[in-house]
């Protein structure tokens, strides 16, 4: 009844006046509620960024220690060797079926392991026939499958912290015991899947966010007392060096055309860029760009997937050694396959 004849017993300004004070209130009451949101996220982005550096504290503490090799000497010549894999993406359990169920590919840790320690063994091999005493490894980024899809956790063994402990330790066991064989000089390029996409953001929003530097660090650190490993950080993040004159570039390769990527490189770092390598696509590709200059695209350690499949592109894991020579450009090129 009084709300029907409030126009009768209340002056109309009065009531002005008392709903602008109901106005004022849920104003000051959405404010309390968007400080305490603003409040809560910051501790939880917080309590998560000193959780991940206590995992990863904890882990690095339990890693046994390297056995540091031997001083080996270099021996200078006109030739210079590179090493470079990637698409490793540790950590994804999975076989691939035929037509007839046969199983076209396999991947787990433990095939990661054994398909790593061939390469090693191969490796060995080319060192001893070609009587390699430095060689540049490179590694060509996506060592993890990370979670970029809801769908690839049905698939992953380890979660993106321990995945990226175990596989930094394993890494850096691989490394050192290359340095029993041949100087190391070793650069590594981010990539994608490596990337923290985090509160449910597009790909490139933290660029900086990628759990390759953790590997990094910790190769950086484990190693650093290793008198026949060298570890280079380009501050471009990429994957730069100067072998036999030749300028070679390396990025992990989500690039639409590596003919374009390469004149754009030169073009972006006012350097000429002779050979760029890239990894991404999970197979082998080369083409002349230019004389003594080629784009080159790496195989993957873990060979097909179901995304391969769902492409119908299909290749072998591996990986590729090359062989520079001043004045020639790139003249040989191992292709190791890998079971």
């Amino acid at each position: 009844m009084f709300n029907a004849n409030q126009n009768k017993f209340v002056d109309n300004e009065i009531l002005n006046d008392l709903q602008e004070q109901k106005l004022e209130l849920k104003k000051e009451r959405y404010k309390l509620q968007t400080e305490k949101l603003e409040n809560n996220r910051w501790i939880r982005e917080n309590a998560r960024d000193e959780l991940i550096v206590e995992k990863i504290i904890e882990a690095i503490n339990n890693l046994k220690p390297l056995q540091i090799p031997e001083v080996l000497p270099i021996i200078h010549n006109s030739k210079g060797y590179s090493l470079c894999f990637g698409d490793e993406h540790f950590g994804v359990d999975f076989e691939i079926h035929g037509l007839y169920n046969e199983i076209l590919n396999a991947y787990s840790p433990e095939i990661f392991e054994k398909r790593m320690w061939d390469l090693f063994n191969q490796v060995i091999e080319i060192i001893n026939k070609e009587q390699i005493t430095k060689l540049n490894v490179f590694s060509m980024g996506d060592f993890s499958d990370g979670i970029l899809r809801c769908d690839q956790l049905m698939k992953l063994r380890y979660g993106v912290i321990e995945g990226t402990i175990k596989y930094a330790d394993f890494i850096c066991n691989w490394l050192n015991e290359l340095t029993k064989y041949v100087n190391v000089e070793y650069q590594m390029v981010a990539g994608n899947h490596s990337e923290l996409r985090m509160l449910g953001q597009p790909k490139g929003t933290f660029k900086n966010e990628n759990t390759a530097l953790f590997v990094h660090e910790i190769i950086a650190t484990r190693l650093s007392n290793n008198p026949n490993f060298n570890m280079i950080k380009n501050p471009t993040g990429l994957i730069f060096a100067n072998i036999c004159n030749y300028n070679i570039l390396g990025i992990h390769g989500e690039v639409k055309s590596m003919d374009n990527a390469i004149k754009d490189f030169s073009r972006t770092y006012n350097t000429t860029i002779d050979f760029l390598l890239a990894g991404h696509l999970h197979h082998s590709k080369s083409e002349t760009v230019g004389i003594n200059s080629e784009v080159i695209n790496i195989p993957s350690i873990i060979g097909v997937d179901d995304y391969s499949m769902s492409l119908n592109k299909t290749s072998n894991s591996g990986a590729t050694l090359m062989i520079f020579e001043e004045g020639k450009g790139k003249v040989q090129e191992y292709n190791i396959k890998l079971n």
